[in-house]
């Protein structure tokens, strides 16, 4: 399979109408099949084709303006190792490619302005990199474990995954349909992989793809990627490969390939085993007494994957313990996403897995992301708990397990989140945006001897001590599972009952202001110390209160009378060129007056600087 992949890339796959049969060739995954690939939607995304209708894979070609024919231009290939000003070049497209401490990239043609930027060339010697920096890095055998989510491109990458890494030496155990925590967890349940990828892109859409590494210590961080695309660009230059030049690319490819032993590549099932490890989970935390065995007898739960990873946990973990399962969406894997978003943030995935909570009367709900590192539930009544829900949910679980431990999350967080949390004995770490800064906080404090036993972000992603830190969505839908059955069998009410208290706001919103120009962290920064000099000097008012801890922009708290109090935060986003503004109201129409003293100062504070306050204008 690795080779008849490698081959049919050769200037074959340089749009979905070639790739998508090699998807079905080549794919193997459970209830997969190409008659069923065949006759699925593709979902069109992202800003050119938001307003479209989904259309089929064949519709989405056909559907395309003609282009102009383009006269033949031969490619200028090296006659030996690229250097210089192409060497430095070359690192610039794959340094592109580094998404915080993941890759991720455009991995299928065919999309307006979306030009393919993870080929098979560049995963190739980013799998090769990985290897090389791993035998530099870990002691013994150099087994790795990959596995992927159903995204189309899935197969070709794979095939390139594994041709590079096997020309590093590494021998590779494919585990076909996998999630990202079962990466991790496969190296520390069998102790004989010194790493593992995760082949996704998360919740972007069907044409994007990634790699996520995990070593012993958890997912690699952001210094690590950086490494590892420096080797990935020395050895793509010696080897004297044009990225994205399909025969360049094939050539080098195809001997590689050819190379591998047999004994190199294993193919392993192993998600049922890390479904199993969830199942004992839930056995030992419900330790019904009349039932051990089948804890969730006479309970219905249902689960909403998006197509993406997460029906396994449905099939073979809640069923297998009793669960009535009937009414679940979307079970099946379909790396076209043709009915929504897997994405716990996005409301169509959260309408979606309110509408099967409430037609199937079941008990709860379960929501996944794509490769199942993030969830969010819903009640029995329909309520979406996610985002701040989610947090104060899981606060409650673990504040009652483990009394007065320090809860981390992102900056983001509510007023009443703070509060909630405080109130039941915790103490509230708000700190930065992105998972990886919540769960790092959290690893900290605990060495530091502070006992942090729950790091949450508001997008879905969070860790708990007890499972090495690991953003797990599975594991905390787990514990949440544990949590509605013991009450529900103690007559202790349901999940409603937890989040009695937590105050939510009134209005909520989010704004993106966007930054053009090549310098867009210097002017993000410009902005972030007139807007503390302008709160510093009094602002709009006295009732605009700086918070006193800000680890990231400057969160202000604003006093709305009446012991109501709202909050906004003004940010830089972590990878893109935007200013990020958060603002929330416990009084109607708060967050208008509080947006438009924002934009009020932009306009006259930083009119010099290319801002679109656009969105603040709505």
């Amino acid at each position: 399979m690795l080779q008849q992949a490698l081959f049919a890339q050769q200037g074959q796959c340089r749009s979905l109408r070639t790739l998508w049969p090699l998807a079905i060739k080549t794919r193997k995954r459970g209830s997969v099949r190409a008659s069923h690939i065949a006759r699925l939607k593709v979902q069109r995304s992202k800003t050119a084709l938001a307003a479209a209708p989904e259309k089929s894979p064949s519709s989405i070609y056909s559907s395309l303006p003609p282009t102009a024919a383009v006269p033949f231009q031969m490619p200028q290939f090296p006659t030996g190792p690229i250097k210089g000003t192409e060497l430095v070049e070359l690192h610039k497209r794959l340094k592109r490619l580094q998404n915080g401490s993941d890759i991720r990239g455009i991995a299928v043609a065919g999309i307006p302005n979306e030009p393919v930027t993870l080929t098979p060339g560049v995963v190739f010697f980013i799998g090769q990199a990985f290897a090389s920096w791993l035998k530099d890095t870990s002691d013994g055998r150099l087994v790795v474990s990959i596995g992927s989510d159903p995204r189309i491109s899935g197969p070709l990458v794979q095939a390139a995954l594994i041709a590079g890494l096997a020309s590093a030496g590494a021998e590779v155990h494919t585990f076909g349909l996998a999630t990202t925590p079962c990466m991790f967890y496969s190296i520390i349940d069998t102790a004989q992989y010194a790493g593992a990828i995760m082949i996704t892109a998360s919740h972007m859409p069907f044409n994007s793809n990634g790699l996520k590494f995990f070593t012993a210590e958890g997912g690699l961080k952001k210094g690590d990627i950086t490494e590892i695309l420096q080797r990935a660009t020395l050895a793509c230059a010696e080897a004297a490969v044009l990225l994205g030049e399909p025969l360049s690319e094939g050539a080098h490819l195809t001997r590689a390939a050819l190379q591998v032993s047999p004994e190199q590549v294993k193919q392993v099932d192993y998600l049922p085993k890390y479904a199993a490890a969830l199942r004992d989970m839930i056995k030992k935390g419900v330790n019904r007494k009349d039932s051990y065995h089948l804890p969730l007898a006479g309970f219905k739960i249902v689960v909403d994957a998006g197509n993406g990873s997460g029906g396994f946990y449905a099939e073979q973990v809640l069923a297998p313990l009793g669960a009535d399962t009937a009414g679940s969406r979307y079970l099946d894997p379909d790396g076209t996403f043709p009915n929504h978003i897997p994405n716990p943030e996005h409301p169509s995935a959260m309408a979606s897995g309110a509408e099967a909570v409430l037609g199937a009367k079941a008990d709860m709900g379960i929501v996944f992301d794509t490769d199942v590192d993030r969830s969010a539930i819903v009640d029995r009544y329909g309520k979406e708990i996610n985002s701040n829900r989610f947090i104060a949910l899981m606060a409650a679980v673990v504040l009652r397990e483990h009394p007065g431990s320090t809860i981390v999350t992102d900056s983001v967080t509510s007023n009443g989140l703070g509060d909630f949390i405080t109130k039941l004995g915790g103490k509230h770490c708000r700190f930065k945006r992105g998972y990886k800064n919540v769960i790092s906080k959290g690893v900290s404090l605990n060495r530091e001897g502070v006992e942090t036993h729950l790091m949450m972000e508001t997008s879905g992603h969070g860790a708990v001590k007890e499972n090495n830190f690991l953003d797990d969505g599975a594991y905390m839908a787990t514990k949440v599972v544990i949590e509605l059955v013991r009450r529900q069998l103690s007559g202790g009410g349901d999940l409603r009952d937890l989040l009695a208290d937590l105050k939510e706001p009134l209005e909520s919103r989010e704004y993106r202001i966007r930054i053009s120009g090549p310098n867009f962290k210097e002017d993000g920064a410009k902005v972030l110390d007139a807007f503390h000099a302008w709160i510093s000097a009094g602002g709009p008012g006295p009732h605009w209160k700086l918070d006193p801890i800000n680890h990231e922009g400057w969160r202000v708290n604003v006093d709305e009378g009446d012991s109501r109090s709202g909050w906004l935060l003004l940010r830089q986003s972590l990878h893109d060129p935007l200013l990020v503004l958060n603002v929330e109201s416990e009084v109607q129409g708060g967050v208008r007056a509080s947006t438009q003293s924002v934009l009020d100062f932009l306009l006259k504070e930083c009119s010099t600087l290319p801002l679109d306050v656009s969105s603040l204008q709505a």
